[in-house]
């Protein structure tokens, strides 16, 4: 019932300021907040940091995709490396800690909270390239436009 409403909510009032992209799904739906609703926020940071674009004027070529779908679908074609900024590549970061991120920001954004990791297991992921990253996975938040 509640996610219905917050549907035509949408549909009415596109522009809703409620939900302004870094708000984790579960926590703008309903209001539930937990230790992990930050790490969302968190990842959605990171992806744009790394794109070097913001969630809300996100383009890609001559599509307009939001920023969470587009970086799902480049890491499940196996197309991490596509997602990076001209800038970043160009720089002295290596693409195999750049590509590790991106990897840690997808599981901070998983539409799942239980599936994303604490903050505290980020920055350990973060700070430790030893660290085995879990495989993340991509939900069907209402969010997503895919």
């Amino acid at each position: 019932m509640l996610v219905m409403a917050f549907m035509q909510m949408l549909i009415l009032f596109p522009s809703m300021p409620s939900y302004n992209g870094y708000m984790a799904p579960e926590y703008a739906l309903s209001g539930h907040f937990s230790v992990k609703t930050d790490v969302f926020s968190f990842g959605v940071l990171v992806l744009e940091i790394i794109t070097g674009q913001k969630i809300h004027s996100f383009r890609n070529g001559e599509n307009t995709d939001d920023l969470l779908s587009f970086a799902w679908e480049s890491w499940k074609k196996g197309a991490g490396a596509n997602m990076i900024d001209p800038t970043l590549k160009s720089g002295s970061s290596s693409l195999h800690n750049i590509i590790r991120s991106i990897h840690i920001g997808l599981l901070c954004v998983q539409d799942n909270v239980l599936d994303r990791p604490t903050m505290a297991s980020v920055v350990l992921m973060l700070n430790s390239s030893s660290i085995t990253l879990p495989a993340s996975t991509f939900g069907t938040c209402i969010f997503h436009a895919n």
